[in-house]
């Protein structure tokens, strides 16, 4: 299955990060909440899908090579 998804930072505090994200740069309509200590996720709509868990992963990955959460990017696979 091929995978496009794009995502910004869209608000941090202490203890999480919160990204918009989406298919397209332009269509980023959807949000997820990430906690910072356990690096674990949620949709704030409460739909997880492949373009959340792809989200997810990516941001986890970028957020892994450095000491900041990513202010945007994407994933294509």
């Amino acid at each position: 299955m091929a995978g496009l998804v794009y995502f910004r930072k869209i608000s941090e505090d202490a203890e999480t990060v919160r990204y918009a994200f989406g298919p397209e740069p332009h269509d980023m309509a959807r949000t997820l909440t990430v906690d910072k200590a356990s690096r674990t996720s949620a949709v704030d709509d409460g739909r997880p899908d492949y373009l959340a868990l792809k989200a997810s992963r990516k941001i986890n990955a970028l957020g892994t090579r450095s000491p900041d959460w990513p202010d945007r990017g994407m994933s294509a696979s």
